[in-house]
């Protein structure tokens, strides 16, 4: 298994992947997606990184899927870890959860929510961890600095920064790709969520709704930016996954869509 370090310290010509279900809904899904995922990326050349939430903490609903807890989750990502032979990511909500995690995961993800809040970003950055932060949607591209030099407080610079759109209107976001470009000036990984950018937040009432057949566009589109990674979620049975049914890629999908990307990524290596 490559470790992290390997995988976002390398050849930025080639583009890395963050791909897995919404939420852990059961050992064998998790086992199951990452099998082939990771067949894939492997053929494709491409490396892997298999991500799965322990906890939805920020679900539209409070009677909605929230995953198996922290232990119960973290006990399905070491295996997943050990048997698929992958690195892992996965989300916190709390400065707590942020030291046991990182016993497991190799990469702590702040979700978009909580991209401010700081004694969170501390505590990731203080277990020397790789962090993942996604761009809140109320925040502009700019002020993702802030979150960064939060973390880099702590003495460490692993550090992705993730696009997944920004509000425009009620259950709607939008992209703006002159965002990536600002992202990379503070010198991190940017990384494209190519499900979560087609979401509408809270669209269905008690649910978000989604576009998710603008996503392979929207990859394309980020890719030929000049983004580091793609993020996506996968599911072999879309509507009727546990969390973001609305906007998750179907499995079978995934191939054709990273193919073309990486493609996209080879071609924008001689550009330069």
């Amino acid at each position: 298994m490559k470790k992290p370090v390997d995988i976002l310290q390398r050849d930025r010509a080639k583009l890395f992947v963050i791909a897995g279900p919404c939420v852990i809904e059961s050992e064998s899904l998790c086992l199951s997606i990452a099998s082939k995922v990771k067949q894939i990326c492997d053929g494709l050349e491409l490396a892997y990184i298999f991500k799965a939430s322990f906890d939805k903490a920020n679900r539209s609903s409070g009677d909605s899927f929230r995953g198996p807890g922290l232990d119960g989750g973290l006990a399905i990502l070491e295996k997943v870890k050990r048997e698929i032979g992958v690195p892992v990511l996965t989300d916190i909500h709390e400065p707590t959860q942020a030291a046991v995690a990182a016993k497991v995961v190799d990469v702590l993800q702040v979700p978009a929510f909580l991209a401010r809040q700081t004694d969170l970003l501390l505590a990731c950055g203080q277990t020397g961890r790789w962090i993942n932060v996604k761009k809140g949607q109320f925040m502009s591209p700019a002020e993702m600095r802030n979150a960064v030099e939060k973390i880099k407080s702590t003495k460490n610079d692993q550090i992705l920064l993730t696009e997944r759109g920004t509000f425009f209107g009620y259950n709607r976001l939008v992209n703006d790709f002159t965002g990536l470009a600002v992202m990379k000036e503070f010198g991190c990984p940017v990384v494209f969520d190519i499900t979560h950018s087609t979401q509408q937040p809270a669209g269905m009432g008690s649910h978000s709704g989604g576009n998710p057949k603008y996503s392979p566009l929207l990859a394309r589109a980020a890719v030929a930016a000049g983004v580091d990674g793609l993020f996506l979620e996968c599911h072999p049975d879309p509507k009727n996954a546990k969390s973001d049914a609305a906007t998750m890629l179907d499995l079978k999908d995934v191939e054709p869509l990273l193919k073309t990307c990486g493609q996209i990524a080879d071609l924008r290596a001689r550009w330069s």
